[in-house]
């Protein structure tokens, strides 16, 4: 038996001797993401390039999920974990389904590149959705549970999960060929970065780099992001982002030539080159600008990922897991609790829950009403099924409640028909809502407007939003509707910051891209089967005006953390249907007590919420941050106490040089269900109890 097959020695010295047997042709050949086969050493073809940000894509059927950005409103990273492992399965189930049919292309492979875990710094972008917000503490969290649930802790890993983008990116992307990312140590140590070790600690296979320079360097090609991933003992693989390294000839205009680019970036440590950069790499190493030996690293780094996945094991505990895993009935449901644990409820005056016996007639309205798109955000699988909104409610309503429908206005453009004259649909729209007892009025975006560079099919700014305002043909909707003086809940279908201009609204509802079944999600919360419980993993800004500059990579003013002005609604913010109060905090050893109880007549659930800032050290945030999270179920009167862990990186600050540090004396510490600021109050939430603690 040949060493490489051996399965008692290492995944290191397997794939060194797998990779020794082949000549330097075939070994340069596996360092582009479509590595072809090499038939004489029974290596069959793979392609590197899987998505799954949100549910298994781009091959077919799967279990959709809310877009990232809405799973991680969720504040369960136990819950996010279990996505993961639905994931993995279904990858699992399909990739053996695609391999016993000898079909090995794009998206049907095992190295899935997610979770995308850039810190959401400025609400323009258009790739926001995709990550887990603006926080470094829980995108952290949350990446961990989601590489641990994807990778499992089988024998081998059940698939190989990727951290992209590194880092320091999140646009504009119209500029992300070309742009230079400026960041400070203090902003690179303090925001950018942490994530990104959270991940390696936590076993992380794959590292993707960024399009964009970072401090002058390409970012899959950089001394300074190479040298961290060996200072954190990474020992995956490393793959360019897709078309990145032809950007340093073309773009970035740091290399003359694919060759000199190919060798720039396999010599800083780019292991595999998606794009067609690496095709030069056998003439780059004519000219003499790479050796054999930097190739063979390259390679063996490859192997050593595909051992891990068990693709030389001649079998493996997953090659049973079969297609009825995939978009099951048990994951379905899975996915159609998140999506009800997604959605937050941001203003309530009253009228929700809706009370089905006292209304006559519902009208559901907007152009998200009855859109798949707004569902499925982008990086998306096909599901088994969809419930739009308008659908969900209708199942809802049955013959009980007459429910009418109108589109009211195109997502973008001024009218839904082209003969049309502007503003076709907003008097059919007008109509229904004077008809009806209640509207329910579906606005917000979709992938085709805020998204990735290329990916869009409106790229009004290459997938970056302009302002944090509606299109325009929907801030006519709006303001004809909540004219009518009909009661109206607004339903915010969209993946950022957006201010719906709706303080008429008797309700506000963001429900993110909600996933296949967000229809049902939402309509079991306006009828009160479920309370809301999803929190804000960004904030909600006023005015695009008054953000700091888009290229600006600062966080002076961005992000709960830095933020001086302009917020509408806070980081953690969410109101449920019943009055939650939080009672007793303590703490002690490092283990903080919080007690919270449900005054109310509604079952729900919160999530509790620990900040912390240094009372003494000068390089403290400017207000306070999050240092820990538990999501918790009470029922109609109950209390609990539930414990959390402080870890010990809460009491870390970042100076100027970027080195972190406890920086001792004392501490505040609060303990709430929102931030302890002065909005989530006035909103509706109970102040947080504060505690003084040394260390």
């Amino acid at each position: 038996m040949e060493k490489f097959r051996d399965t008692t020695l290492s995944a290191q010295e397997r794939a060194e001797d797998l990779v020794s047997r082949m000549t330097l042709e075939e070994k340069a050949s596996q360092l582009r993401y479509d590595a072809p086969a090499v038939e004489r050493l029974g290596i069959p073809a793979y392609n590197w390039w899987n998505e799954a940000l949100h549910g298994v894509a781009r091959a077919g059927t799967a279990t959709m999920f809310p877009q990232a950005i809405g799973l991680a409103a969720m504040f369960d990273d136990e819950q996010l974990g279990k996505v993961a492992e639905i994931i993995a399965e279904e990858g699992r189930a399909k990739y053996n389904a695609f391999s016993a049919e000898e079909d090995r292309d794009i998206y049907k492979g095992l190295t899935f590149w997610s979770p995308n875990i850039n810190i959401f710094r400025d609400p323009r972008w258009g790739r926001g959705h995709e990550t887990y917000g603006e926080d470094p503490y829980l995108t952290g969290k949350l990446g961990v549970s989601f590489v641990k649930g994807l990778q499992g802790d089988g024998k081998v890993m059940k698939t190989a999960a990727c951290a992209k983008h590194f880092a320091v990116h999140s646009g504009p992307e119209a500029l992300r060929h070309e742009f230079d990312a400026r960041c400070s140590d203090k902003d690179m140590h303090e925001t950018y970065l942490p994530a990104f070790k959270d991940l390696t600690d936590a076993g992380v296979e794959g590292f993707m780099g960024a399009y964009n320079r970072v401090n002058g360097e390409a970012a899959c090609a950089s001394n300074f992001l190479m040298g961290k991933l060996a200072e954190w003992g990474f020992d995956g693989y490393f793959v360019s982002d897709c078309w990145a390294i032809r950007d340093f000839h073309t773009d970035h205009k740091l290399t003359a030539t694919p060759e000199e680019s190919a060798a720039l970036a396999l010599k800083r440590g780019c292991d595999c080159n998606c794009g067609n950069t690496y095709i030069h790499m056998m003439s780059a190493y004519e000219q003499g600008l790479v050796t054999e030996e930097d190739i063979t690293k390259a390679c063996v780094h490859l192997m050593r990922t595909r051992m891990r996945l068990g693709m030389f094991d001649g079998g493996t505990e997953y090659d049973n897991i079969g297609l009825d895993r995939v978009a099951c009935k048990e994951h379905r449901e899975y996915s159609l609790d998140c999506s009800r644990k997604s959605i937050v409820m941001l203003k309530n005056d009253g009228i929700l829950p809706l009370d089905k016996s006292k209304i006559k007639t519902l009208a559901v309205l907007g152009p998200n009403a009855d859109s798949i798109g707004a569902l499925r955000a982008n990086y998306f699988g096909v599901a088994a099924g969809y419930t739009t909104v308008l659908q969900g409610i209708q199942k809802e309503c049955g013959d009980d409640v007459r429910v009418i429908y109108s589109q009211g206005c195109d997502l973008f453009r001024d009218r839904i028909e082209p003969l049309s004259q502007a503003d076709d649909g907003i008097a059919e729209a007008v109509a229904y809502a004077k008809a009806a007892d209640v509207a329910v009025l579906c606005v917000g975006l979709d992938a085709t407007i805020e998204g990735e560079q290329g990916d869009t099919g409106n790229a009004f700014a290459g997938g970056d939003k302009l302002d944090l305002v509606l299109p325009e043909s929907q801030r006519k909707l709006v303001d004809a509707v909540l004219a009518t003086g009909t009661p109206t809940i607004v339903v915010m279908m969209v993946g950022s910051s957006i201010n719906p201009l709706a303080d008429r609204a008797n309700a506000i509802i963001q429900a993110w891209y909600p996933g296949e079944n967000g229809g049902t999600a939402l309509a079991d919360i306006l009828f009160g089967k479920v309370s809301p419980s999803g929190k804000l993993p960004v904030t909600f800004y006023e005015k695009a005006e008054l953000l700091p500059d888009f290229l600006d990579y600062s966080m002076v003013n961005r992000t709960y953390r830095y933020a001086e002005n302009n917020v509408m609604y806070p980081f953690g913010f969410g109101l449920t249907y019943s009055d939650v109060s939080v009672d007793a905090a303590s703490e002690q050893d490092g283990k903080v007590s919080v007690t919270v109880t449900n005054k109310g007549g509604v079952d729900v659930d919160e999530v509790v919420q620990l900040y912390i800032r240094s009372d003494e050290s000068e390089f403290e945030v400017r207000n306070h941050r999050l240092c820990g999270f538990k999501r918790v179920s009470l029922k109609a009167g109950e209390s609990k106490t539930v414990e959390l862990v402080l870890p010990e990186s809460a009491y870390e600050v970042v100076d100027n040089s970027g080195k972190r540090f406890v920086a001792g004396g004392s501490y505040s510490l609060w303990a709430g269900i929102s931030q302890p600021d002065e909005l989530s109050q006035k909103l509706g939430k109970p102040a947080c109890i504060k505690l003084s603690i040394s260390k």
